[in-house]
């Protein structure tokens, strides 16, 4: 019994809705955790590639490429490179001006982070644009904070809609095009508003909320500059300074107290702020702890805070071994909002890698000055 001419074009209609459907598919995700595929171990079909080129731009399952994209094996690679790859087997680099992006389903105007692991592949100079949500940044990942490839970034943004496309893009500043940057693992994480605790003036004063940190392989989570506290990987905090800070988590660090804290990797270029409310000619009492992360970075550390007209400098002499020291500093507000800022004095290497390190700051607090 053949179909009739009304059947035979619905049966048409639906092939091809299936079809656009298929190719406009929105991949659903978790607020913490890997991006489908986002340590790219589903590998694109080999006739896709060409040597290690991936040809199409759906060819990377989970992922939508524009440009020069390579799928990557971690090892010895033509041409003398060596790519560490240490979150698994397969990383994607990025040639000049190319991109891969993905649709996920969010939740609308909520906040995200972004966690990512990033490394340049040449010693020129190098970076990633993020976008999302109709916000854009590019991060520098020229410096290297570790040895191994491992270098991991945050960066946040607010979705817009429930619908968001996230983009990481080589900008193409290197002019090399054997060069471009690797990317090794990307996840994403829904980020809370913190609230104040305990009569504690700080919001987020522990560092207890903040970026994704993968599970089984952690160098520590870089936040970059950002010039406010309103969309944060970090939220609270502003990172007003040249440097990222660290972000560090107590399984594969030592935190002085909680899960986690903050080590300031880039001496007087890496800083960290908050603006807390006063009440003018109020007296108050900020604490915080120093130590440090017991990740091989020994040596005189200080660091130097600031709130109000007052500052205070905290010594602290790493062995290396884990360990802080508990400081204060009592101040006076001369107006309803005041800025306290921590930055290290000094710029420290580890000696295994001689990579930047430096101090840890926690449990920062700021309550009324009761004596």
């Amino acid at each position: 019994m053949g179909l009739s001419p009304l059947c035979f074009v619905f049966l048409v209609l639906m092939i091809s809705s299936s079809d656009y459907i298929a190719s406009s598919i929105v991949y659903a995700t978790t607020p913490d955790g890997f991006l489908p595929n986002g340590n790219f171990e589903e590998a694109p079909k080999p006739s896709n590639m060409k040597n290690t080129v991936i040809i199409g731009k759906h060819s990377l399952p989970k992922w939508e490429i524009n440009g020069l994209v390579e799928y990557i094996s971690g090892g010895p690679q033509p041409g003398g490179f060596y790519f560490n790859v240490p979150r698994g087997v397969h990383a994607i680099r990025l040639g000049n001006e190319a991109s891969i992006s993905q649709d996920v389903v969010l939740q609308k105007n909520s906040y995200y982070s972004i966690t990512f692991s990033t490394t340049r592949t040449c010693a020129q100079e190098e970076s990633i644009r993020v976008a999302a949500s109709g916000t854009t940044v590019d991060l520098p990942i020229q410096t290297l904070f570790s040895g191994d490839g491992g270098d991991t970034y945050a960066w946040a943004f607010k979705a817009t809609s429930e619908n968001v496309k996230i983009t990481l893009k080589n900008p193409g500043i290197e002019e090399d095009p054997a060069c471009g940057p690797l990317l090794d693992a990307i996840a994403i994480k829904e980020i809370l508003l913190p609230h104040y605790i305990g009569g504690n003036l700080v919001k987020n004063g522990g560092f207890e909320t903040g970026p994704y940190v993968f599970e089984k392989f952690s160098t520590g989570v870089l936040i970059p500059s950002h010039p406010h506290d309103s969309v944060s990987s970090l939220p609270g905090w502003i990172i007003e300074s040249a440097r990222p800070v660290k972000f560090i988590d107590s399984k594969h660090f030592y935190v002085p107290s909680g899960s986690s804290a903050i080590e300031l990797v880039g001496g007087r270029e890496s800083a960290i702020a908050q603006i807390i409310y006063t009440k003018p000619n109020v007296s108050y009492l900020l604490t915080f702890k120093v130590g440090d992360a017991k990740n091989n970075c020994p040596g005189s550390m200080e660091v130097e805070a600031f709130a109000g007209k007052e500052n205070v400098k905290v010594h602290f002499n790493s062995e290396a071994k884990g360990g802080f020291t508990t400081a204060s500093l009592k101040f006076q507000a001369i107006s309803d909002r005041t800025r306290i800022t921590f930055w290290s004095a000094y710029y420290h290497t580890r000696l295994d890698y001689g990579y930047m390190c430096g101090p840890v700051l926690d449990d920062v607090k700021v309550v009324h000055d009761m004596y």
